[in-house]
């Protein structure tokens, strides 16, 4: 009888549970380290502050954010608001400018963009000496403190009657640059001056002898906004009351006409001097007298008022004093013609 022989095979299931590594609060999706790679490199001219090599895994992320590699985010300058940017004194060549540091710490550094079509075609920078040029080197990065630190800076070299934008951006260190900021606008205005005198023509009447006797008072008017204000000029056409009748001159002086020494004379005196804003407006030697000092009016053009800044509504007021003597000929035709001309200093 053969032996029946009944093979039992035997199968066995094993079952692996893989538990990745988790807790209430996190779980790591992922057990690569791809090929390696540096955090921060570096060299004398370039830094990189980001983890560089192969990126394996899911990048975090939740309903709301998501995680990437590269900057962070959070190391950035505080953008600046828009700057203060105006043009107080009717400037025809520059606009004032004051930077806010939008709460970045002192050493933060801003640079600043010009521009007079928006950012579209022209696109320039101030440079760290207020001028505006076309490239923004490292040296155009400053501090609040170097940009004036809250106080009135101006740009200057602008064209006249033109409308200009600016925007800031900051940094504190590497990795730390902002996009601009807002947009400023502002604009220059065309260069003024005027100029007018509130009389064509003044009389004295009779010229009692030995006896200093004042014209009416005559009034300039005055304002430009010139950059180093203006000056208002006068001079005459024979230096001197001329008398065609009996071709005699009562020269003009510089001098006290009611001295003895002065039998007869005749010059020019600044009486008062304001204005509405700007200036101030000054008095100039040799007419900046009183009582019956005056300072000479010939064919030489000098200088009767001045104003070292743009002015608003200027008005200088003067007089011509002349006195006759004893052998002063006689006649009723003595006269001359006082030109008053203004300069405003662009």
């Amino acid at each position: 009888m053969l032996d029946k022989i009944k093979k039992f095979f035997i199968s066995t299931s094993f079952v692996f549970l893989l538990a990745m590594p988790a807790s209430t609060n996190y779980k790591l999706k992922d057990y690569g380290f791809g090929a390696g790679g540096i955090g921060n490199a570096t060299s004398p001219d370039y830094a990189l502050n980001a983890i560089t090599g192969q990126l394996n895994g899911e990048q975090g992320t939740s309903p709301l954010y998501r995680l990437g590699p590269g900057l962070i985010f959070t190391q950035q300058a505080n953008v600046p608001v828009a700057p203060t940017f105006d043009n107080p004194s009717n400037y025809y060549n520059k606009l004032r400018i004051i930077i806010d540091p939008s709460d970045n710490p002192d050493d933060a550094i801003f640079a600043i963009a010009i521009s007079t079509d928006n950012f579209v075609g022209d696109i320039r920078y101030v440079q760290n000496d207020y001028t505006v040029g076309n490239v923004l080197g490292t040296e155009d990065y400053q501090t609040y403190a170097s940009w004036g630190g809250g106080g009135d800076e101006y740009v200057i070299g602008l064209t006249p009657g033109t409308e200009y934008k600016v925007k800031v951006k900051a940094r504190q260190g590497k990795f730390t640059e902002t996009g601009y900021g807002p947009i400023a606008t502002a604009a220059t205005i065309s260069p003024t001056l005027t100029f007018n005198i509130d009389t064509n023509s003044v009389s004295y009447g009779n010229l009692v002898v030995d006896t200093v006797t004042d014209s009416p008072t005559i009034t300039t008017n005055f304002a430009t906004n010139g950059e180093t204000g203006g000056n208002v000029f006068i001079y005459g056409q024979n230096a001197g009351l001329w008398s065609t009748a009996n071709s005699h001159n009562i020269n003009s002086l510089s001098g006290d006409l009611a001295l003895p020494g002065n039998p007869e004379g005749f010059g020019a005196q600044a009486t008062s001097v304001t204005q509405s804003s700007g200036g101030p407006l000054t008095k100039v030697s040799p007419y900046d007298l009183a009582d019956d000092n005056v300072g000479i009016v010939d064919t030489a053009i000098r200088k009767i008022f001045s104003a070292a800044n743009p002015i608003v509504g200027g008005q200088g007021t003067f007089v011509l004093k002349a006195k006759s003597a004893a052998i002063t000929p006689a006649a009723n035709d003595y006269g001359e013609t006082v030109t008053a001309i203004v300069a405003g200093n662009f």
